[in-house]
């Protein structure tokens, strides 16, 4: 598909269309959720863009693209339009993350005490990316309470910033810089 126009001047009056063809207001929550979630899908790209080559990259591509996913299917009005079976994220992306925590855990010196976001610039990055996670997390639970949602991707998003902040111990362990303990 060949996208030939970025402008429709659709969205001159304040609204915006949804997967279908439904109208809405571009502050409708459905557009707050998705809107968040693609925020976080460049904040992901920039910290890709900083990543050696392996693993960790990898996994940020990949789910960047699963928040492409988590898009299209905020972006459905279900009762409006039927839901593409591609909009939906598979359980086993939210097991990815769960192991991937898992192994990082074990990998970075146990967590003592509460961290302050920052250290090296990868670090600082994943912990703005899981920032604007938890606040793309609370824009979808705002949608929750007046459209139905997949508790996939509620669980997906949680994950997902949980794993944010242990791949910014790791950045951080891996660069050979201690995070910074909040010491009252």
């Amino acid at each position: 598909m060949a996208i030939t126009r970025i402008y429709t001047k659709t969205g001159d009056n304040g609204t915006t269309s949804l997967v279908g063809g439904v109208k809405v207001s571009k502050t409708n929550p459905r557009i707050e959720a998705y809107g968040t979630v693609d925020e976080l899908s460049a904040h992901l790209g920039m910290l890709a863009a900083w990543l050696k080559e392996g693993e960790d990259r990898e996994l940020i591509i990949r789910t960047q693209r699963n928040l492409f996913t988590v898009c299209s299917y905020l972006a459905t009005d279900k009762s409006k339009t039927p839901l593409s079976p591609s909009c939906m994220i598979s359980e086993d992306e939210t097991t990815l993350l769960e192991k991937k925590i898992d192994e990082i855990n074990a990998a970075v010196p146990p967590q003592r005490s509460f961290i302050l976001p920052g250290g090296s610039r990868e670090s600082a990055i994943a912990h703005v990316c899981r920032t604007i996670c938890r606040r793309a997390e609370r824009r979808i639970f705002a949608l929750g309470e007046i459209a139905e949602l997949d508790k996939e991707v509620t669980h997906y998003v949680n994950r997902l910033s949980d794993y944010l902040f242990v791949l910014a111990r790791k950045l951080n362990f891996d660069a050979g810089v201690e995070d910074e303990i909040w010491v009252k």
